[in-house]
């Protein structure tokens, strides 16, 4: 009884839930990700990784922190017994219309996916940076759209909270590039800008197909095909038009999208309260 108690206390903290929480585990994961980047620095200096950008070198420095990073999220959700509920149906649904935030993401993903030159970016690079993607949307959503939205659910926070938190928080963790990045503050800025925007979309995502597993895979698809568009273009490509773009196109339509969630969300409860004044006036006569 005496081991099972601290493990029982716990769970019984993460169940609580609360935003505060969210930023809590938001702030440890990425103190331990740029850890275990500077772990993986150091076991795997520069000069042994081969040429920089090249198919080694995106898997050390930027996929192998990302898979270290996933197993310290697995396990814990294991140590709060959250992974069968957080891969299982969600228990919150959504309307038609948030299709649209994933048709916009997909249709970028495919734009840019047509318009790399294969030639000279390499199988093996192409192939290194796909599987890198996968880790990447694995980690980002499990995190925001899984634990933060879990977190913010149990404390009883409706939906439009849900929604600004998950992508407030996964915004402000792409905030750190200012200081781990020479991309400088304006582009920073921009940076967090378009993920407050694109984590709308995986909300809505999450909403509309009903599982984690579908935001995952389309956040997967996403970063890698951009990346390759951007350092590989097909030149003078018409169908690289919609990812060249892509910044202030999810941008566009995350806040669009954040708008007709508060009045949906709005109406739905609203609707909710009638229903059941209704209900009771009913009982009552």
């Amino acid at each position: 009884m005496h081991d099972l108690a601290p493990s029982s206390a716990w769970k019984r903290f993460w169940e609580r839930g609360g935003g505060w929480k969210a930023l809590l585990l938001a702030a440890a994961y990425y103190g331990v990700y740029e850890l275990l980047g500077q772990l993986v620095g150091w076991v795997f200096p520069e000069e042994t990784r081969g040429e920089s950008g090249g198919a080694l070198d995106v898997f050390i420095a930027t996929a192998l922190p990302i898979i270290l990073a996933i197993v310290v999220l697995v396990l814990f959700g294991w140590s709060i017994g959250w992974l069968r509920e957080l891969f299982g149906p969600q228990p919150v649904r959504g309307r038609g219309w948030m299709w649209v935030g994933v048709g916009v993401v997909l249709a970028i993903n495919v734009s840019a996916l047509l318009s790399i030159d294969y030639a000279e970016a390499g199988f093996t690079l192409v192939a290194t940076w796909l599987l890198t993607g996968l880790f990447i949307g694995f980690a980002e959503e499990l995190l925001t759209r899984g634990f933060v939205v879990n977190l913010m659910r149990k404390a009883g926070h409706g939906e439009i909270a849900v929604a600004l938190v998950s992508a407030g928080i996964f915004a402000a963790l792409h905030f750190g590039n200012v200081f781990t990045t020479d991309q400088g503050l304006v582009v920073t800025l921009i940076q967090v800008v378009y993920t407050f925007g694109f984590g709308i979309c995986m909300y809505l995502a999450l909403r509309v197909t009903g599982n984690l597993i579908w935001p995952i895979l389309i956040h997967a698809s996403t970063d890698p095909t951009l990346f390759l568009h951007g350092e590989y273009p097909v030149e003078g490509s018409p169908l690289g038009l919609l990812s060249a773009f892509s910044t202030y196109v999810v941008i566009a339509t995350g806040v669009v999208l954040l708008i007709v969630l508060i009045v949906s969300e709005r109406r739905r409860a609203k609707a909710g309260t009638t229903d059941a004044s209704a209900l009771s006036e009913a009982d009552a006569a």
